[in-house]
């Protein structure tokens, strides 16, 4: 029996140009510092450390891993650094929802699916940092309180693809795989559940297909004919 929704937030809750998306966030985040720092070598750094989150082995936190990597390749004050990359998601992180959707069927599927009763996840990537997720979940029209869980970088110990992050989420949730249906517009990263046993629905509008699979073996299509479907259940 169902009684948990996993749901990704980048490119399916909230649509978005992924691409355009990362452009802004990094150049922002980077013109922030460019008194200081080479904003070349400033973003370099953000993606090593985001690397760095993405191959995390459990060992530490991805907040942890982040840091770790960023501090080998970037010197400074780091308490000042940490600071201004706060002021930055409080900020001028706004900047990178001019490429993102507010698409009226997210409320309504979440809102829905709270008053039949199910467990809600949002199931995003954490590779970012709680302020960053809060921000972004009310770009999507949403409230953080409907969900049971927000994953973020400062206690997940691992990433998307890895079926140890959704192991890590069943088990935080006490729910085992066949309980769950995790919806996501990407397939490697998303549909991967399908090997824990775990239902899938894969988001087509902003769909991330790079090794152009065969989406018809997938439960597929847009926010509203989710909607439609739950509705009719």
């Amino acid at each position: 029996m169902l009684k948990t929704i996993l749901f990704d937030l980048d490119g399916s809750l909230l649509p978005l140009d992924e691409k355009a998306f990362i452009q802004i966030y990094f150049g922002g985040v980077a013109k922030r510092f460019a008194s200081i720092y080479n904003p070349e070598e400033f973003i370099q750094a953000i993606w090593q450390g985001t690397i760095a989150m993405i191959d995390n082995d459990g060992k530490s936190t991805n907040e942890e891993a982040f840091w770790n990597m960023f501090k080998k390749l970037i010197k400074g004050d780091y308490e000042f650094i940490e600071n201004e990359f706060l002021n930055y998601y409080l900020s001028d992180f706004k900047d990178v929802q001019a490429v993102c959707k507010l698409d009226p069927y997210s409320r309504k599927i979440i809102d829905l699916l709270k008053e039949k009763g199910y467990q809600l996840v949002l199931a995003t990537n954490p590779l970012f940092p709680k302020v960053a997720t809060k921000e972004r979940i009310k770009w999507a029209g949403l409230d953080e309180s409907a969900f049971d869980l927000i994953t973020t970088y400062e206690d997940n110990y691992y990433c998307k693809p890895k079926l140890e992050y959704y192991q890590n989420i069943l088990k935080r949730i006490g729910r085992n795989p066949e309980e769950c249906l995790m919806v996501g517009n990407d397939i490697r990263e998303d549909m991967v559940v399908e090997k824990l046993g775990m239902q899938t629905y894969l988001l087509t509008e902003c769909l991330i297909n790079p090794e152009n699979q065969d989406i018809s073996k997938y439960q597929h299509g847009s926010l509203k004919d989710l909607f439609q479907l739950i509705s009719n259940k």
